[in-house]
């Protein structure tokens, strides 16, 4: 029975290598703090502007006329503050080209610092573009206006809930207001235009909102694996969550048409996207801009059209912020699954609303591990004793074995017919131990999705480890793992093999030192896991020895 012992080491190889591929340098920070010059104003050649009339057949194209520097009016930035979010808007386009999360750390030892999420300068480009294009757009390959506001900075006051900042344009025959308001403690802002029409014409334009970035890495590799997922992402007719690599652009641009819908830019832990009105059929393209290292993920809405001495209205909204799933469930349809659990989806998605509730009742998400480890080991019981007897059964045979081993060693194939009789006639199955282990493996894939996916994690500190989403600082608790395992598999039977059987002895060092760059979140669940499995094996063992000994 040496193959099936040769498939299950293969199963468990494959089983790590593709965790240590998936994960990458989770140890470092998350993102290193970055320098806050001042946003660059957005008076770049407006190539990146959707065409009027783009369509779902019709992905927007590269605009050729540019603003020449003498036309373009003065711009400056205006800063606006919350308590979730610390936004700079550029007034040229009235674009959102800085976000800092202040209850987000950049790195755990610089509260001072918060985490930046969209920059646009001189070293990177990434922004939240937005306005109206069509047959009285305010924006075009000509130009883009420059909006006046009533100041430079605003304020989330203490005593309110909202904050509206406004943006004017005055146009020949209407006045365009470009509202912002955002909410306490949300990082989601809508984004709505209000247009008078003070002419003696009918005003027609369409909002246009797109994500434009470049394809640089939020944080660099070891080169251990892959970096997590960074691209664009958006819900379709067909697949309610579609991702697209900064490759995939370059090579192919894509476009759809949706009732709804919502566009974004995923990168671990946090989230950009554009959500326009859900009750309106959008057009959603994503795509190269020209030859450069640039891509434009956005949609255009359907045109708004104002009678004469009239008001009329577009709205959308953006959200900028950690992958919160609670908060993005209630934003859009599946604007939560950005929250990439996998192809285990359906299984991580419950394991985290237990995680949380859990959290919920103790307020320690090291706790919450730990518990939830024993919620499923305890769903598991049964057919974990069921795996543990039958390994303390095989154990009982390790003697017969070795005899065996030692009268047939060079005759393989009379070697597996006798111990295929040992096995009928001790009534053994061999993979009793193993089946019911590859039958959990799935939930210990979905919650390792769980906690490296959970921004709740981030900068969470557990005893003595600070930061549960990164490593073990002093890599207490991969020792505590690596001599969990040494424990467990002193009670599993010896494989006849000696080369099996020094693979086995090593494979306790090989996980320790694996381990030393796992987020420590996950490695706390496998040590209580292990922790949990030696004791329930050696009551096990113990009551199958005495069960077989009565006298001793």
């Amino acid at each position: 029975m040496d193959w099936q012992k040769n498939l299950l080491l293969a199963a468990m190889g494959a089983v790590v290598i593709l965790l240590i591929m998936r994960w990458d340098d989770f140890q470092q920070a998350q993102i290193a703090a970055q320098p806050d010059p001042a946003p660059a104003a957005s008076a770049s050649a407006n190539t990146d502007i959707p065409s009027a009339n783009a369509s779902v057949s019709d992905v927007p194209q590269d605009a050729s006329k540019v603003e020449t520097a003498t036309a373009a009016p003065s711009a400056q930035t205006i800063q606006v503050q919350t308590d979730s979010l610390h936004v700079t808007i550029d007034t040229r386009g009235g674009d959102i080209v800085r976000v800092a999360l202040p209850q987000h750390y950049a790195e755990i030892d610089t509260p001072d610092q918060p985490f930046v999420l969209v920059e646009n300068n001189s070293v990177e480009t990434y922004s939240l573009q937005s306005g109206l294009i069509g047959q009285n757009g305010t924006d075009s390959a000509d130009g883009r206006p420059v909006f006046a506001s009533e100041a430079t900075q605003y304020t989330l006051q203490e005593n309110a809930d909202t904050l509206t900042v406004d943006l004017t344009h005055e146009q020949d025959s209407a006045t365009i207001t470009k509202r912002f308001t955002f909410y306490r403690g949300e990082y989601r802002v809508e984004m709505d235009y209000l247009v008078k029409n003070t002419g003696e014409q009918p005003w027609q334009a369409s909002l246009y909102g797109q994500i434009k970035r470049d394809s640089h890495e939020p944080y660099a590799g070891t080169g251990f694996g892959m970096q997590p997922f960074v691209g664009a992402a958006l819900t379709t007719e067909d697949e309610r969550y579609k991702k697209f690599s900064f490759e995939d652009l370059e090579d192919e641009s894509f476009k759809t048409q949706i009732t709804g819908g919502w566009v974004s830019m995923v990168q671990h832990y946090f989230i950009s996207a554009w959500i326009p009105d859900q009750e309106q059929t959008n057009n959603y393209f994503l795509r190269q801009l020209g030859n450069r290292d640039l891509f434009l993920m956005g949609f255009t809405s359907p045109p708004l059209t104002v009678a004469p001495g009239q008001t009329g209205s577009v709205k959308s909204q953006f959200y900028a912020g950690p992958k919160d799933t609670a908060e993005l469930e209630k934003i859009a349809p599946y604007l939560d699954l950005t929250v990439d659990y996998g192809w285990l989806w359906w299984l991580a998605k419950p394991l985290f609303s237990v995680l949380d509730w859990i959290h919920g009742l103790i307020g320690n998400w090291g706790l919450a591990i730990i518990l939830l480890t024993v919620f499923i080991k305890a769903l598991f019981f049964k057919l974990s004793a069921t795996s543990y007897r039958s390994m303390a059964r095989m154990r009982k045979l390790a003697p017969k074995m070795k005899e065996l081993k030692e009268r047939y060693g060079d005759d393989r194939q009379k070697m597996s017919q006798e111990t295929m009789k040992l096995y009928r006639d001790e009534k053994v199955n061999p993979l009793g131990g193993c089946l019911p282990m590859l039958i959990q493996m799935p939930v210990f894939l979905a919650l390792y999705w769980v906690l490296m996916e959970s921004v709740e994690l981030r900068h969470t500190p557990f005893l003595w480890i600070p930061d549960l989403s990164v490593k073990d600082p002093i890599f207490i608790l991969p020792l505590l793992m690596g001599f969990t395992m040494w424990l467990t598999m002193r009670l599993n039977p010896e494989p006849p093999d000696p080369m099996q059987a020094k693979i086995m002895q090593f494979m306790p060092v090989v996980f320790t030192v694996m381990f030393l760059w796992f987020p420590a979140g996950l490695v706390l669940y496998w040590v209580t896991n292990n922790t949990l499995s030696f004791l329930q094996q050696m009551v096990i063992t113990r009551q199958i020895e005495k069960a077989d000994n009565p006298k001793s």
